[in-house]
């Protein structure tokens, strides 16, 4: 029987309509890949940070989206996602290492019904970036977020 090397490198291209159902199959996609693929240990943040950047692209965008998953040399997975808009959120439009250090959000931002999704995505990915996209061959516009995900080294036990 063939098995599925975890290291080896694949990808993954789904379009989602714009609905707002759309972070639902996203989020179902993306586990059902990683587990096939043997990544359990990515999932969850994956499917968190994945969500948060696929329902931006619902909410602030009115074309339909892309989720595109990628796993890349050294077992790290990338994950982007393109939209219909493109105005880059901060804190996106800079690289991470040009970033101040993470701060508490603003009391009145603690009771927002929004606003801290692109944060969850700094906080907990490896690494993340964005940029816009001009008018292609195909009259494809828009922005493309994207994120990282090491995988974890193994916990060494003591003896």
């Amino acid at each position: 029987m063939d098995t599925v090397s975890p290291q080896a490198p694949w990808s993954y291209v789904l379009q989602l309509p714009h609905d707002r159902r759309a972070p639902r199959v996203a989020r179902m996609t993306l586990r059902a890949v990683l587990l096939g693929h043997g990544l359990e240990e990515l999932v969850d943040t994956a499917e968190l940070l994945a969500c948060e950047l696929v329902t931006n692209a619902y909410r602030y965008s009115d074309g339909h989206a892309t989720l595109r998953l990628r796993h890349m040399e050294g077992g790290r997975l990338r994950v982007s996602v393109w939209d219909t808009n493109p105005v880059i959120p901060a804190p996106f439009g800079r690289p991470p290492g040009a970033l101040a250090p993470l701060r508490a959000p603003a009391p009145d931002a603690c009771t927002a019904d929004g606003g801290r999704g692109l944060l969850l995505v700094q906080s907990c990915a490896d690494s993340w970036g964005g940029y816009p996209l001009g008018d292609d061959l195909f009259g494809r516009s828009g922005k493309l977020l994207w994120f990282e995900l090491a995988p974890r080294p193994e916990p060494v036990l003591a003896a």
